[in-house]
Parts: C-alpha cells; structure tokens; sequence
C-alpha cells in the first residue's frame, strides 16, 4: 500500500494517495464495478484540483480579508450605479477585457466593492493581482532595470490587475512613468484593469507632479473603461459616530 500511494502522487493523483481507503470502502460497500469505482476517483480528483487551484488563486490574489457584498449598504451612499457595480459583480467588464474605475470619497465603499468584484474573479477561475497604489509603485521601483522589467511582467500576467486607493498619497516625479509601464502593456493586451481612486482625473497631477505621461496614462485606463463615481459620506465615520453614542449609553447605565 505504501509503495501504491507513492506511485500515486507520482502521477499527481493526490488525494486518491491520501483517502485510498475511502473509494475502496465504498467500492467494496456499493459493491461497484471497476468502472464505476474509477469514475468515482476520478470525481474525487477533479473535485479536489479544483479546491487546490481555487486556494493558489486567493492566495496569490492578495485580497485578505474583506467584508462580502451582503454587507454593503447600498441606501448609504448619495449617488451609486448599482446596475453597473452589479453587471461588474458579474464580471462583464472582465470577459469583454474592459476596465472598471470607481471613482469616490473615502470611506464609501470603493475597496470592499473591489476586493467583492476581484473575489468573483477568483471564484470563476480567472487569476487576480489586488494591489494598493503604493504597494504597487514600492515594488517596481528599484534600481535594476532587469529586476523592474521581471516586476511589470508580473503585473501583465494576471486576468485582472486591482489598484487600489489611488490618490490617498502624493509619490515623486517618476512614480507616473512607472505606473503607466504597468498599465500599458496590459493596455495592449486588452488585459482588465480595476482601479478606485478618491480623486478626479483632471486632478492627478497633484498627486503625479511634474509627470509628462500623465495625459497618455489616463487615455489608456479610461479608453475601454466604465468609470463610475459614487458619492457620499464616509461609511466607516457612521460606524465609529454609532458605535460611540452605544458606549456612551452603556456608560450612563
């Protein structure tokens, strides 16, 4: 038996080699045929490739934890597009290989509806990269060029690139050029983008001074994007304002 379950995680059948006793079990219970008891394995292998290719994929999407969609507050914000956000929930932006810019102030929700979106991604089978800006930036700025050039191809390859919180900090001179050599050859490749951003376009440069490519940059996130603004008060305020008053309560009793 033992030499069996090395020869089968020889050829990749990992979880017959680790549950073997269960499909003869059932074999010998169910009295089943060869052939059936090989489609049962078969079932097993399948099912378990899929949980291990599902479990790579979150891991290496980065999204950590996040609250679900059935937690958002859609009354909360003064303006949303839900139909879009749902349509992007459905993931027609990524199989059309468009992008997606949620455009709002902190705090309304921009980074759980992009983790949620990435997340279906993931379900689906698609390979997601979730990234803030400055995570983003810190990592292909380095000195070697040939290191840079390993780090942006990085960012090439999965079916959906996340970047998030745009705008919360202002970076040097160079930090646009090196942005738009991430989003460009995704541009190319009609490679889905997904970014949220607390500022207008027109106001980029504050956080991009002195960039020349900040005109071409913003040309190739929105010339095959929905970009939708959400408006309203900041979510995670109400929560700390409500969350105070039930102290206080508490503390008066």
């Amino acid at each position: 038996m033992n030499d069996l379950t090395a020869q089968l995680q020889a050829l990749g059948l990992l979880a017959t080699a680790n549950t073997l006793d269960d499909p003869l079990a059932r074999a010998t219970e169910h009295r089943l045929a060869p052939r059936a008891l090989i489609e049962d394995i078969v079932r097993g292998e399948i099912a378990d490739r899929s949980r291990r290719s599902l479990e790579r994929r979150r891991m290496r999407s980065r999204l950590g934890a996040f609250k679900t969609i059935a937690d958002f507050d859609w009354n909360w914000p003064k303006k949303i597009d839900r139909p879009l956000i749902e349509r992007a929930l459905s993931l027609e932006f990524l199989r059309e290989g468009r992008n997606l810019v949620l455009l709002g102030p902190n705090g309304v929700g921009e980074t759980m509806l992009s983790k949620n979106i990435a997340d279906q991604a993931v379900l689906a089978g698609y390979s997601v990269l979730f990234r803030t800006a400055a995570e983003l930036l810190d990592d292909v700025q380095c000195d070697s060029p040939e290191r840079r050039r390993r780090r942006i191809a990085a960012y090439t390859r999965p079916h959906l690139l996340c970047v998030d919180e745009i705008g919360y900090l202002s970076y040097d001179d160079h930090a646009a050029d090196l942005l738009y050599k991430v989003i460009n050859p995704r541009y190319e490749k009609r490679r889905s983008l997904l970014v949220s951003t607390n500022l207008a376009f027109k106001d980029w440069n504050g956080i991009f001074p002195n960039a020349t490519c900040i005109v071409t940059l913003i040309d190739r996130l929105t010339h095959h994007a929905d970009v939708t603004l959400i408006e309203g008060d900041s979510y995670r305020r109400r929560e700390s304002e409500t969350e105070g008053l039930t102290r206080g309560r508490r503390n008066q009793h």
